[in-house]
């Protein structure tokens, strides 16, 4: 197992404790687990994002922490939260990111996911100039969006 997924299982076995909040000594977690803490940083920043449902509040000084939290809105309200932080451009991974995770939720099902994913796939906005390609995913993500309500 990597180490990155190793932090990531010992950070959602933490949520899972405290109905989905996770707090920890950023150094002191490292330690625990065995790798040096700008490893804890990369998984945070990669794998904890807004984008994937989860918050990130910070404290420095006093021994700090790092609070992870996970985001529970619930069916139109997350799905307008996705749609109004999406903005004028969107790229391939985080469209499927942000689709992973309102299956999770279960505000989408499977094959609608799947749909949408289709439409704003790389694969699908090839015929399209590269430089326009995420701005044009957005629009055609957030529409998507909208009828899926």
């Amino acid at each position: 197992m990597k180490i990155s997924d190793l932090i990531t299982q010992r950070i959602l076995q933490l949520m899972e404790q405290t109905d989905g909040t996770a707090e920890i000594q950023r150094n002191d977690f490292a330690q625990q687990i065995g790798c040096v803490p700008s490893q804890i940083n990369y998984v945070l920043t990669s794998r904890f994002t807004p984008e994937q449902g989860y918050a990130i509040e910070s404290r420095r000084g006093g021994g700090g922490y790092i609070k992870i939290t996970r985001i529970t809105t619930t069916g139109q309200n997350l799905l307008m939260h996705v749609i109004n932080t999406i903005g004028d451009t969107l790229d391939e991974n985080t469209a499927r990111i942000l689709l992973e995770n309102l299956t999770y939720q279960q505000v989408l099902t499977a094959k609608a996911a799947q749909l949408i994913f289709a439409a704003v796939s790389d694969k699908s906005l090839r015929q399209a100039k590269a430089d326009l390609r995420d701005s044009l995913r957005a629009t055609i993500f957030k529409n998507m969006l909208l009828c899926a309500q």
